[in-house]
């Protein structure tokens, strides 16, 4: 996969997010379905975060965090979607960068070992960062039809 192609990767995975998403607004961070679930700051939040968690541990000698009870607390700490979709922008920035800072033999490299993704090519993280998003991005559009709202088509605009 070329650089190219990553960075297409990445942006198609925030576009399509970004979209299905826009229409959120900070009046509904609070929104959860039921006590205990992600609220929509925190699935953005957790969104971002992921990104961040897979870029790091790509690169990380010991492999990904395996903290969930940290990167949790994280996340549940976050009750603005105006500053959770700011930390996905960061992500995002930050992906972005990584992806010029390392060469693309880099990324082709295998993962260290372990129970995430062990001895794939780094490069798999791209597969699995979309999965992910959509994933989260398809809970927020029916956090979004809960609260009466219609989400957009995530592949284009209408």
């Amino acid at each position: 996969m070329t650089r190219e192609a990553m960075h297409g990767q990445l942006g198609a995975m925030k576009e399509f997010f970004d979209r299905s998403t826009k229409v959120l607004d900070e009046a509904d961070s609070g929104f959860a379905p039921k006590e205990g679930l992600f609220t929509v700051a925190q699935q953005v939040a957790h969104t971002a975060q992921t990104v961040e968690w897979f870029f790091d541990g790509a690169f990380a000698a010991d492999g990904f965090s395996m903290d969930f009870e940290a990167l949790d607390k994280e996340v549940r700490g976050t009750s603005s979607l105006t500053a959770a979709r700011a930390w996905m922008d960061r992500a995002c920035a930050a992906a972005h960068a990584a992806i010029e800072a390392n060469a693309e033999e880099a990324w082709t490299e295998a993962l260290p070992p372990g129970p995430i993704m062990g001895g794939m090519p780094r490069l798999a993280i791209f597969g699995a960062l979309t999965d992910h998003s959509a994933h989260h991005r398809g809970a927020l559009t029916v956090y979004s039809r809960l609260i009466g709202k219609t989400p957009a088509m995530p592949y284009m605009d209408m």
